[in-house]
């Protein structure tokens, strides 16, 4: 176990059934292949440590985020939530905002986009359909411009379905790849292995306390996300 792993954790909200942490690009949420130490399981130890628990404290996975994407991640802290925070996100009670970096201003600037997803096992990539055949789910999302530079453009996208790398796929499709990911067409990848995506907020009610809940979580401390923020408070930069 990496102490620093556990000393970097950025908690957003904890209470006795959730914990919210805002992951790093480059983390996995779940164990893989790869061998690599799982958000999970840091989570788990971040808590048994600060909380003096002998082994490890229960720890459910409630979403996944993909690899390279950053930002808000939920885990269920007693089976009784992860059931309960599993429900809420399958019924699509949770509203999920994303921050998406673009090289190519989307047309029009606002807009929902519904397509027909298939998803490659082999390849872990999905592609959009013309019809709805085989294993092909429906996907839908809102995007809006909110802020522009010279060279990039930040959209906001509201997630209203929940598919494998649904909005790398559609934003793709419609010819405005996330920034870095090369995988949906982005021409050159970012130098720390990310995508320019990042899970920027949720608002749901919460499945114990029953009352409403909304989290944001800080884009990474990196040099075009901070330009972004700067444009956002009115002030002119050149990201």
């Amino acid at each position: 176990m990496s102490a620093s792993n556990i000393d970097n954790l950025e908690v957003l909200y904890e209470d006795n059934h959730i914990i919210v942490v805002n992951k790093r690009s480059g983390d996995i949420v779940q164990g893989d292949k790869t061998g690599d130490m799982p958000l999970g399981e840091v989570v788990a130890a971040y808590i048994a440590r600060r909380d003096a628990k002998p082994g490890a404290a229960f720890i459910g996975v409630t979403h996944r985020l993909d690899r390279p994407v950053s930002g808000i991640t939920i885990f269920a802290k007693t089976s009784k939530a992860l059931e309960r925070m599993n429900e809420l996100f399958r019924s699509g009670d949770m509203e999920k905002r994303y921050w998406a970096v673009v090289a190519d201003k989307p047309t029009p600037p606002a807009g929902e986009l519904t397509h027909f997803i298939t998803r490659n096992e082999k390849q872990n990539k999905s592609y959009v359909i013309a019809t709805k055949k085989g294993e092909a789910k429906e996907a839908k999302l809102r995007y809006q411009l909110i802020a522009s530079s010279d060279r990039y453009h930040l959209i906001e996208v509201q997630l209203l379905t929940g598919r494998h790398h649904q909005i790398r796929c559609q934003l793709s499709h419609i010819g405005i790849p996330i920034k870095g990911d090369l995988k949906y067409g982005a021409p050159r990848s970012n130098p720390d292995g990310s995508i320019s995506l990042h899970a920027r907020s949720v608002k749901f009610i919460h499945p114990v306390k029953k009352t409403e809940i909304f989290i944001q979580a800080p884009p990474p401390q990196e040099s075009l996300w901070n330009a972004f923020k700067k444009i956002m408070e009115g002030e002119k930069v050149r990201p």
